[in-house]
């Protein structure tokens, strides 16, 4: 829990608009509930101590003062200048570099800088820096498109991650082609007179090509593929110690196990799923409620800890879902088969059974060791349609299960609801892509109730196997979503009221429910949706009990997708030893927790990251054959230079530049959350539509460019003015 809130801390203190607070005060921006507060007072003195903090006039606490020098990240901009994000966290924060002081330093270098004074400015200290030491080089190794320019090879790397060409020699060697995408090491850095010198030390294929491409992601991201010769040697072994077992029929072959294989239970998942890793079964109490049995893989009886799987499932952290592909956290032989709960097979599971009334209050809960069958494996659109009584070649006991589900899933949403759960409203784009890998298409992504269904009993799940961990003290790994702070929920007051709408104080969660009520169904609810999700801390992984805010739960972690997450597995783990009453350590955030969990919250953004840069590039090379067409957007963001608007149809945003909004002079109020035409007085906001042309694409730079179809100030195609509203 200390560490939890000296992240918190630091964060809240970090803030341009932060004024000094006392602890008191601090604890109450930052939603410290009082039985949490020693927590609390404990971090904010380790932060003391150490001199991360400091504590002025009337013990008010902020952060020191920029130094004379600093080390930290720094961060190029393709304009030339950059900053420096310390790594020692300063009242000032980042420190800005002009294009002429940032030597040879390359976007993700640890660097020490020089701080200068450049005056005051508005009342407050300018100040710039300048890059005199490089200490650590972020990579040595990039991806890139090969490139013949006056008479040498260069490499053009993708993304931010280097600005500049890299010169190669002696691309025969490894067979390369102009318009190869390779990965290319660096042999000299850039300096101010020379770009950076590199060999080619892989050739992935022809840009543009979607199996190119998504190597080109893994190798940026650096995401693990094959497994090792001794992970494939103890697959071989599992294989041969289980399979057989797992075709046996007869419950007695599984002592310690209760057999279910006379129970409807199904499956429900993506249709392009292979790794089902939770079932359920659902029947009626004598006493008219309900038993819920949620039945998951159970991993942990084929992956001992410590085994070489095991350690490669943990540096994995989790399965990677690209678009066409996925990199599992277990072999195929497990995550596919085994280990996948597939119909009419015997499959090993850990079951939570728990029972709710008519009201669908959960009263209580137990957890066994099974083997079930699963009857049937159901899509989320094949479910809908029985939801909808399109019934045909369905067994009647699996009609009944799933209606059964639906009432059950609607009284606990209802009940969720009622106490605080947070549900926003982000429709998702499912891309449409041909037999070569090629996006074609999109639509919106399946939405039906049975997705509801499904993550309400997990969640359900998840808070009582949490909540049982707890009662027993012992320790483990949580899904954690810390409450947003004071400043953050002002500022999000403050931008909804820009689009006309209130966020009334208390700033409580029925506050945010009631404003997503409010937009629901209107031009700005995507808009209003993003910027709740972007008031929102990010949820991790830690030992720390600080609860799901947004799940409005106080005991939670993740139990129920062990096949592609490590902390689940890691969670059944624990729930076997307290279910056997074995003794487990005593409850706390051992360094071991502590960096598990930091970890894993990095595997899972790193997985995120890829797979939106994937589809970004998948988008933009279909774009790029469609200059000049029409899209439907609604303006996302606002900048000084420019106006970002996200694509209704394919969900990827692009920019509008100033001066191609209109003949105007265009100016940034940001307190109005608006840019306004100085002369004509019309104004770009936060969530208007817009329909734009498609006006160039950088598929590198992952960049798309956009222009109005009309100006938005004065004279339209027709020669008339426009209008200002």
């Amino acid at each position: 829990m200390p560490e939890f809130y000296k992240n918190r801390i630091i964060k809240l203190l970090k803030r341009p608009d932060y004024g000094p607070l006392k602890p008191v005060k601090l604890a109450r921006a930052l939603g410290v509930s009082d039985q949490d507060y020693e927590q609390f007072k404990t971090a904010l003195d380790q932060l003391l101590q150490a001199g991360h903090v400091l504590a002025g006039s009337g013990r008010a606490v902020t952060l020191p003062p920029l130094p004379n020098k600093l080390t930290g990240t720094f961060r190029a901009n393709p304009r030339g200048f950059g900053f420096v994000s310390p790594l020692e966290h300063n009242a000032h924060g980042d420190l800005f570099i002009p294009p002429e002081a940032a030597g040879d330093a390359m976007n993700g270098d640890i660097v020490t800088a020089k701080v200068t004074r450049k005056g005051m400015r508005g009342g407050q200290m300018r100040y710039s820096g300048r890059i005199i030491e490089i200490l650590e080089r972020a990579s040595n190794r990039f991806v890139g498109t090969l490139a013949r320019q006056n008479n040498m090879w260069i490499v053009q790397p993708d993304g931010s991650d280097c600005l500049e060409p890299i010169t190669v020699d002696d691309v025969a060697v490894k067979g390369a082609r102009e318009k190869d995408k390779v990965v290319v090491e660096l042999i000299s850095y850039p300096t101010e007179r020379h770009l950076a010198h590199g060999v080619i030390v892989e050739v992935l294929g022809r840009t543009g090509r979607y199996e190119t491409e998504t190597l080109a992601v893994i190798r940026r991201h650096h995401l693990p593929e094959v497994f090792d010769d001794e992970c494939a040697e103890q697959c071989s072994q599992i294989a041969a110690d289980f399979g057989p077992r797992l075709q046996d029929e007869k419950t007695e072959k599984y002592p310690g196990r209760r057999s279910l294989a006379g129970e409807t239970i199904v499956t429900i998942d993506p249709p392009e799923s292979q790794d089902f890793d939770d079932a359920i079964s659902l029947v009626k109490t004598k006493d008219g409620g309900w038993l819920l049995g949620v039945h998951i893989a159970d991993v942990s009886c084929f992956v001992p800890e410590s085994s070489p799987l095991d350690e490669e499932a943990k540096n994995r952290g989790n399965s990677v879902y690209l678009p066409g592909k996925t990199i599992p956290m277990l072999p195929e032989v497990l995550s596919n088969g085994l280990c996948s709960l597939q119909p009419n097979r015997n499959r090993f599971c850990k079951s939570a059974f728990l029972n709710y009334d008519r009201e669908g209050t959960r009263l209580k809960a137990h957890f066994e060791n099974t083997v079930i069958r699963s009857t049937r494996r159901l899509t989320y659109q094949k479910a809908d349609k029985i939801l909808k009584g399109s019934t045909r070649g369905i067994e009647p006991g699996v009609v009944e299960l799933v209606r059964n589900m639906e009432k059950l899933s609607r009284a606990i949403e209802k009940r969720r609801r009622a106490a605080g759960m947070i549900h926003l409203d982000l429709p998702e784009t499912e891309l449409i892509m041909d037999k070569a890998g090629r996006v074609v298409d999109a639509r919106p992504a399946d939405d039906s109730y049975p997705h509801t269904i499904i993550e309400m009993f997990m969640v359900e799940a998840n808070e009582a196997v949490a909540s049982f961990l707890d009662r027993r003290s012992a320790p483990f790994v949580r899904r954690i979503h810390g409450e947003p702070d004071a400043l953050t929920l002002e500022n999000l007051a403050k931008l909804v009221r820009a689009f006309g709408y209130n966020l009334k104080k208390p700033y409580d969660r029925a506050a945010i429910q009631r404003l997503l009520a409010a937009v629901r169904g209107t031009d700005c609810s995507a808009a209003i949706n993003m910027a709740v999700l972007r008031s929102f801390e990010k949820a991790e992984y830690s030992p720390s009990n600080v609860g799901h805010y947004a799940l409005a739960s106080r005991h939670y972690c993740h139990f129920t997708s062990p096949i592609r997450r490590y902390a689940d597995l890691m969670v059944h783990r624990v729930l076997e030893n307290c279910v056997a009453g074995r003794k487990t350590p005593e409850a706390g955030e051992g360094p071991d927790l502590v960096e598990t969990g930091k970890h894993i919250s990095f595997t899972e953004q790193r997985a995120e990251d890829a797979e939106r840069e994937l589809k970004t590039i998948l988008i933009l090379r279909m774009l790029s054959g469609r200059i000049g067409d029409e899209l439907d957007c609604v303006v996302s963001g606002l900048v000084p230079f420019g106006v970002f608007a996200q694509c209704k149809k394919f969900g990827i945003e692009g920019l509008i530049q100033l001066e191609d909004l209109g003949p105007d002079k265009w100016q940034l109020n940001r307190q109005a959350q608006c840019i306004c035409g100085v002369n004509t007085g019309a104004v770009v906001r936060l969530g208007q539509a817009i329909r734009v042309c498609i006006a160039s694409v950088n598929v590198a730079a992952r960049h798309l460019n956009l222009v109005p179809v009309k100006p938005l100030a004065g004279k339209d195609r027709r020669g008339g003015r426009r209008s200002r509203r």
